[in-house]
């Protein structure tokens, strides 16, 4: 079984005496259900499950009347053997983006406090409109990911003391031993083709065969395909497909920005035409969005340029199963400047949003462009990811002058850790997914 931080999460969720009903949302295939059922297992005495997608006819439960003993009166009818007993029972509730009644229904349970919820859904973003009434103040959100860097180190079997060796050494900017850079650099490498789909990396930990990994990928992306034809039903299906599938040559262009025009065969199709399509993406947790910002100040959120961003896919292994063949080998054999560095700064992106950063960059007049601008502990800071040789900090020593006053530039690259003599500081790449302890 892999280990994930959720667990984690859902356990402080259980002792808080004060808990409310709780909603895990994510994209499909990231584990959602998995990690929810092996922890109702191990923590309850009792535990109901409804899958309404699996069994569309208990959506019934939730019409009509929504107290509590009213809902759990129908519940026993379908489910004989069940124990509801108070205080030890929870009732997971799957797939609830099928059935928005049931998450009206998180304010009654909420409210009487007997029984434990968790719903689960991977389009809850999509389906919002159906919702007759949130329950506003009765329940928490959490939004589920594919593994990051750190949970694929587990999965790896690197022990958890030499990862506290590593997070102090970033936090301290001390240089790490060369023999423990060279294993984690590898490792990102090995992260970057795998990504963090569950399937994919349990596959690649059985088997230890990327091609096997790859089949896995390619069935996530056409399952993906497959929600926009049921989901999106007033969108262009076609147009959405080519959206996201242009992603990975959007980001392989010198200039990342994200360009309609761009989209390969849909010439002379408004964008308007297509913003319908990266939303239903975004709120379906399959891209991310990074905006351009009109300046490097706080609050960085609202200096964004609502209409230039650039797109990353949220896994980035996934994005390389939609890249070329040979690209694998290369990234095996060290070659992360390929493709201008596109798997590179959509791993960072990938890393830093699991973080739960906001992703913003900063690009003015073509010339002076960082690639991330991140609020950290109040200070803006500048972040360039540089995959080639050419680690120049040009445009970081720009925005830590006086005319911008951007108080910390940070560059990831795959060599050590120091600061040069203009306070530019270098991490290796992996350090993303670390920036907590920076």
């Amino acid at each position: 079984m892999l280990r994930r931080k959720m667990t984690d999460r859902l356990i402080e969720w259980k002792n808080d005496p004060n808990k409310k009903s709780l909603l895990i949302t994510g994209a499909r295939q990231v584990g959602k259900t998995y990690i929810i059922e092996d922890f109702a297992k191990k923590n309850y005495g009792s535990y109901i499950y409804i899958n309404f997608e699996k069994t569309p006819s208990l959506k019934s439960i939730f019409d009509g009347d929504r107290d509590v003993d009213t809902l759990i009166r129908k519940m026993s009818i379908r489910f004989k053997d069940a124990e509801f007993i108070p205080g030890d029972t929870l009732i997971f509730l799957d797939e609830i983006q099928s059935c928005p009644d049931a998450r009206v229904a998180f304010k009654f349970f909420t409210m009487d406090g007997r029984y434990d919820v968790i719903g689960s859904g991977s389009l809850l973003g999509i389906t919002h409109k159906e919702v007759s009434s949130y329950p506003v103040g009765y329940e928490n959100e959490i939004e589920m990911y594919s593994l990051d860097f750190e949970e694929f180190l587990w999965a790896m079997g690197v022990k958890e003391d030499v990862i506290e060796y590593v997070k102090r050494s970033l936090s301290e900017k001390r240089p790490i031993d060369q023999f423990t850079l060279d294993s984690f650099n590898e490792f990102l490498r090995w992260h970057m083709i795998v990504g963090g789909m569950p399937e994919a990396v349990s596959t690649f930990k059985e088997t230890n065969h990327f091609g096997k990994v790859l089949a896995v990928q390619r069935g996530i992306i056409k399952g993906y395909l497959e929600d926009v034809r049921k989901y999106a039903t007033w969108l262009d299906k076609d147009l959405v497909k080519a959206s996201i599938e242009s992603i990975p040559s959007q980001l392989s262009k010198n200039n990342k920005k994200f360009m309609y025009t761009d989209i390969e065969g849909k010439k002379g199709v408004r964008g308007e035409t297509y913003k319908d399509g990266l939303t239903w993406l975004y709120d379906a947790g399959i891209i991310n969005l990074c905006h351009n910002l009109s300046e490097p100040a706080l609050p960085l959120q609202a200096n964004r340029i609502s209409n230039i961003f650039k797109i990353y896919l949220r896994d980035t292994g996934l994005m390389v199963a939609m890249m070329e063949d040979g690209l694998s080998e290369a990234l095996l054999d060290g070659d992360i400047d390929v493709n201008e560095g596109a798997v590179m700064e959509n791993m960072a992106a990938d890393m830093l949003s699991k973080n739960e950063y906001n992703l913003t960059y900063f690009e003015k007049n073509g010339s002076l462009e960082i690639d991330f601008i991140l609020n950290l502990n109040g200070i803006v800071s500048a972040i360039e990811v540089k995959s080639g040789v050419n680690r120049r900090a040009k445009s970081l020593n720009v925005l830590m002058s006086p005319k911008y006053n951007v108080k910390r530039g940070m560059m990831l690259e795959t060599r050590n850790i120091f600061v040069d003599e203009k306070g530019v500081e270098h991490y290796p790449m992996f350090a993303a997914a670390f920036m907590r302890s920076l």
